[in-house]
């Protein structure tokens, strides 16, 4: 301690005469600059009237020789010559440089336009102090929002300070409402160089209940203490996929899928059930996974209860059994055949998405013919749209309406309504190729706004029954 104190007061100690150099630097080139405007404009002046002093000279020199012509002939003219003599002296004194000389000087001696009043500033040196410690920043929660993924965070500074440089934000993911706990799992996520009392932020993936927010003020020399920290709420549908369950030929990585044509091996059944049943303490398992999604449907289901056949089906893990959900499908537009949808839980080992009661989705087709269609109990209606390569889908599980966007543009492809009397789960089909799963979204606000436009009235894209 006793070595720091020296090294930092040394520190300091430079810093300031640094500063105070820098200060001296900044004064002398005013100054500097200042005298050089007065030798200039006294230059100026000086030349001006230096000018006006040399015709004043040569117009005396003038005058003097045309008095000596005016008293010669004066001298000798007689009376009949006099109104000639006059007119001669009358023509001179015209001509002369002294009859059209101005005495009045062109510049001015006064140079008070120059004269400096430094009491402000002076005062302000003098009220040079160390910098201060900034206060605390306020999060103002009203203003604050959390929508389409995004949070936007607002503060306020307690008592105005014009020394603050920048902010300093931080935030982490929790699953528990309420004040911070002191000890999360979750690490502080930290953004630098803030300028304004705001900041949004954007892109976030929301695969827990809750974010935790604190910001501080920081000038050039400290930082200030972090604000009170603050809990917002992050409802999202996060979802993992059902390994345990999907078709041996689908190989499952977290929210990626891709076909595999030797997946159907003996060999590597046996490995993914043995794999699914030491997963206890994998991160889909943990308390606070489990607490972000009490509807998770429990793992191990057993091998019988896997998909097979031409089912190429694999299920999300969380079911729906009310509000509103939204998530998006990425898939590989060389895919043979893609379908996305939702299915009863109930959904047949052999059955095929759509094929059923139980199912609904929409459908791609790039084998031998293409075909994009809506199917649900065995029923297609073809899709007059352009195929996005990423869809989103919305369910309003009350109201009965399961809707799919293009991801990318908000485009309507298709509507079903329905009434659901069983809990949902997310579905997912592919054939000779892949797909990539985003879960943990909200349900985007132009999603929201077309929805209400199209509760009055029927949608174009009629429901299949």
């Amino acid at each position: 301690m006793l070595l720091n104190v020296e090294a930092n007061s040394n520190k300091v100690q430079e810093d300031l005469e640094a500063e105070f150099q820098s200060l001296f630097s900044l004064l002398d080139e005013l100054k500097e600059g200042m005298l050089m405007k007065i030798k200039q404009d006294r230059a100026s002046r000086i030349y001006e009237l230096q000018n006006q002093l040399a015709a004043c000279t040569k117009a005396l020199e003038s005058s003097e020789e045309l008095l000596e012509t005016a008293n010669q002939t004066l001298q000798g003219a007689d009376n009949q010559d006099f109104p000639q003599a006059a007119k001669q002296i009358k023509d001179s004194v015209t001509m002369a440089p002294a009859f059209r000389l101005s005495l009045k000087a062109k510049v001015s001696d006064n140079m008070s336009h120059l004269m400096v009043d430094f009491a402000q500033e002076r005062r302000l040196l003098q009220a040079l102090k160390f910098l201060p410690v900034p206060s605390a920043p306020e999060i103002d929660l009203g203003e604050s929002l959390v929508a389409d993924n995004c949070v936007t965070l607002v503060w306020r500074m307690p008592d105005e300070d014009s020394k603050i440089d920048h902010y300093v934000l931080e935030y982490r993911r929790t699953n528990f409402e309420g004040p911070p706990r002191l000890k999360e799992d979750q690490p502080w996520m930290v953004i630098e160089g803030i300028r304004q009392t705001e900041y949004t932020l954007s892109g976030l993936k929301f695969d827990m209940k809750y974010m935790n927010f604190r910001v501080r003020a920081c000038n050039k020399a400290v930082a200030g203490e972090f604000s009170e920290p603050v809990t917002l709420e992050t409802t999202a549908f996060m979802f993992r996929l059902d390994a345990t369950t999907c078709h041996q030929n689908l190989r499952v990585e977290e929210l990626s899928v891709e076909w595999d044509a030797m997946g159907g091996k003996v060999q590597d059944i046996k490995a993914r059930e043995k794999d699914s049943k030491g997963r206890t303490a994998s991160p889909v398992n943990s308390p606070a996974r489990c607490a972000q999604s009490p509807k998770r449907m429990p793992s191990g289901r057993g091998g019988r209860d896997r998909f097979t056949a031409e089912s190429y089906t694999v299920l999300g893990d969380t079911l729906i059994d009310g509000g509103e959900h939204y998530w998006e499908v990425r898939y590989d537009r060389d895919s043979k055949a893609f379908a996305v949808g939702v299915a009863y839980r109930s959904l047949g080992r052999f059955d095929q998405l759509g094929k059923t009661p139980a199912s609904w989705c929409l459908h791609l087709n790039n084998w031998l013919q293409v075909s994009f269609t809506a199917k649900h109990n065995n029923k297609a209606r073809t899709l007059d749209v352009p195929l996005p390569d990423c869809i989103g889908v919305h369910c309003d599980f009350h109201k009965g309406v399961l809707s799919f966007y293009n991801a990318r543009t908000k485009q309507l492809l298709h509507t079903f309504k329905a009434k659901f009397n069983q809990p949902l789960l997310p579905a997912f089909m592919v054939w000779c190729g892949s797909f990539q799963v985003s879960s943990g979204l909200q349900v985007p606000s132009s999603v929201r706004c077309l929805q209400k436009r199209n509760s009055a009235t029927s949608s174009s894209n009629a429901s299949l029954t």
